[in-house]
């Protein structure tokens, strides 16, 4: 399965023609609801233009030799999902993914996915439905199908915290990281990749151990990495060695810190005892908004911004002292300030293409390269051809003198 996300019809299928040789079939993501998605206008940003939706599936349908499929995310209202999933399936979409949040369910905020709507989406449409949200161990899997019915079900974070969710295993981390290290020894990637994987695979352990996470977010070889896995199942079991009869996993964890199991993403509240404060009421200070601080104090700032800190003293995170950048007319993003189309690189460069036109403040020169390229041309045609040049310009000498007597 290749997946992709669009807002063109035809971008969307010259792209999937490239991919269809080489998968089973061709899915349009309608499902995610980063800020990157809402600004280049595509996942669960589309979920309201259903015309736009109808013509890039019934185009794939008429140009693709792989069934078209489709993840979505719910609306609040089950009618409305119930209707936006029979359109997809009038359009030709083949099989079904509904992930039970809405749009604005995400991070600290995504809640608990609604098995109700995947449920009545099911039961309204003929095409295979899979279900996605909720998923943390293989008992989730098994009850998601009971309630709702569907042909199957996928996994997100569950999976990614826990590769052996479907085998219905909780192996040991390192074991997993191992496995993994492998992987990636014959088939490389980058090793941003690598991290962010490890990280969601090593969460339990890496709260326990944070030396280790600065390991990891520092080495700069997979060899690096593979000694950080190293290291890591060295301390846990000694750890393991040292464990007292009848003690149990801290935190409220399920199971020790060093068995692949769920990460329980924690509500917009929680309560907290913190300085003696029993029971106060404190707001999750996610990313975003340790990012928001107006002051200096590193206490409060993100781990990045702490070690600009370091290197700036002077620096200041005051969001308010930050520049104001006008939007592209097209995309959202940031203008370029000379751009004759206000517009940012990326929306610029597709315009001028389309209308052969010059943009000096973004650098690009379509007009005038093809002018210069007719020019260039015309000047290899008398190259080629100079004694049809020749009696062209006499022509147009004797031309000339004939109009001049006929004048006098």
């Amino acid at each position: 399965l290749s997946q992709f996300c669009a807002n063109d019809p035809e971008v969307f299928v010259q792209a999937a023609l490239l991919a269809q040789d080489y998968c089973d079939a061709i899915d349009l993501n309608l499902g995610c609801p980063q800020m990157i998605a809402k600004r280049g206008h595509y996942g669960a940003f589309l979920q309201e233009e259903w015309d736009l939706l109808q013509r890039m599936i019934l185009l794939a349908n008429e140009k693709l030799s792989v069934p078209i499929t489709c993840k979505i995310r719910v609306f609040p209202e089950i009618d409305k999902t119930v209707k936006y999933a029979q359109m997809l399936e009038k359009a030709g979409c083949q099989l079904l993914t509904v992930h039970g949040r809405t749009k604005e369910q995400k991070g600290p905020l995504a809640g608990v996915a609604s098995w109700e709507h995947i449920q009545a989406v099911r039961k309204a449409v003929s095409i295979p439905v899979f279900a996605n949200g909720n998923i943390q161990c293989l008992r989730d899997v098994e009850e998601c199908i009971r309630k709702t019915g569907v042909h199957g079900v996928m996994s997100a974070e569950g999976n990614l915290h826990n590769p052996a969710l479907f085998e219905g295993r909780n192996p040991l981390v390192w074991e997993m990281a191992e496995e993994y290290l492998e992987i990636v020894q014959k088939y490389p990637c980058p090793l941003s990749y690598v991290r962010a994987h490890l990280f969601k695979l090593w969460h339990h352990t890496l709260q326990v151990y944070q030396q280790l996470r600065e390991e990891l977010a520092k080495v700069k070889t997979l060899e690096g990495i593979v000694d950080v896995n190293r290291e890591l199942k060295l301390r846990c079991q000694e750890e393991i060695a040292n464990q007292k009869e009848g003690e149990k996993p801290k935190e409220g964890l399920p199971f020790f810190h060093w068995i692949c199991q769920p990460y329980i993403r924690p509500g917009p509240k929680v309560r907290c005892k913190e300085n003696g404060a029993s029971g106060t009421e404190r707001g999750v200070r996610g990313k975003r908004a340790l990012e928001e601080e107006e002051d200096g104090n590193s206490e409060l700032l993100s781990k990045n911004k702490q070690k600009k800190k370091l290197r700036n003293p002077n620096k200041s995170f005051d969001p308010s002292l930050k520049p104001k950048y006008a939007k592209c007319d097209q995309c959202g993003n940031p203008k370029g300030n000379k751009c004759v189309f206000n517009m940012c690189r990326g929306c610029c460069k597709k315009r001028a293409f389309r209308e052969t036109a010059d943009c000096p403040g973004h650098g690009l020169l379509f007009k005038t390269k093809y002018e210069k390229s007719l020019s260039w041309q015309s000047s290899q045609r008398v190259i080629q051809n100079p004694e049809h040049s020749r009696r062209r310009d006499v022509d147009v000498g004797e031309t000339a003198v004939l109009k001049e007597a006929g004048d006098s």
